[in-house]
């Protein structure tokens, strides 16, 4: 037993945190698959959040440091994207506590299939990075990680697949260094979510290590996939993360989940 949950329902949870690393790594959005893998565990919803906290963040310094390895990272940009959405998340947990998150649901209903569509009809994310005046490109991707950081706050599923289409579309970054920012950011607002959950006592700590053993192997190996193949295997990962998002939406919506 860790933390009063048997072991093998923890390897279960652990094989199921290692799928979700695994796309994470490569397109984002692997909370989308990860927390419903600690709810059907049986951990309350504070619990599985703040464990799934603990498995990402520490997952994602996996990723985060392949990436930097190969010097996927705009240090010009990264530090600013940082600060930017980690304020935003503030400000988007702030709005939550006053607004109806339905509201933000049905709006998503509208913007992600506009946003696969977009995607589908580009055949490939750049492998290279576009022309774009400096300027330019320090707003747009300053500008979304602020904005994206925001809806974090307030809902957050898909946050990093949304990061990753904002900077290489309208920063014109190349998908693999656009993958390294967006890394950085979630591994940052990452580690912040964790210190609260920790200090409010809502992490089952011996599950989250475990789990987090899955969750490196997962970034470790997703992100070398990334690197290696770039739109190719990217691309059609965001597809899938953006169809489970807007099915989740689909179920919360009806109350089904």
């Amino acid at each position: 037993m860790i933390n009063g949950i048997p072991i093998w329902t923890v390897l279960l949870i652990g094989a199921g945190v290692f799928v979700a690393s695994f796309v994470d790594a490569i397109g984002g959005g692997g909370g989308i698959i990860s927390v419903p893998v600690y709810l059907l565990a049986g951990l309350p919803t504070h619990y599985a959040l703040g464990t799934n906290k603990m498995s990402s963040g520490i997952g994602t310094a996996a990723s985060t440091l392949r990436y930097l390895s190969k010097g996927y990272v705009d240090w010009s940009l990264a530090l600013a994207s940082v600060l930017l959405a980690v304020g935003g998340a503030y400000v988007g947990t702030r709005l939550q506590l006053k607004a109806d998150e339905a509201i933000l649901k049905y709006m998503l209903l509208a913007v992600l299939p506009l946003a696969a569509g977009v995607l589908l009809r580009k055949k490939n994310l750049p492998e290279e990075r576009g022309v774009l005046a400096p300027w330019k490109r320090r707003l747009a991707v300053w500008s979304s990680s602020l904005l994206i950081g925001v809806y974090d706050g307030f809902y957050g599923p898909g946050t990093g697949t949304f990061l990753l289409l904002a900077f290489c579309m309208l920063g014109k970054l190349d998908v693999r260094t656009a993958s390294g920012n967006v890394k950085l950011v979630n591994f940052s607002s990452n580690m912040g979510a964790l210190a609260t959950s920790l200090m409010a006592g809502r992490v089952y700590v011996g599950v989250g290590l475990v789990a987090a053993g899955f969750s490196i192997t997962g970034h470790y190996f997703g992100a070398g996939l990334a690197i290696q193949n770039g739109t190719k295997i990217v691309r059609p990962v965001i597809l899938c993360v953006i169809g489970l998002l807007l099915l989740r939406i689909v179920l919360e919506l009806l109350g089904l989940i």
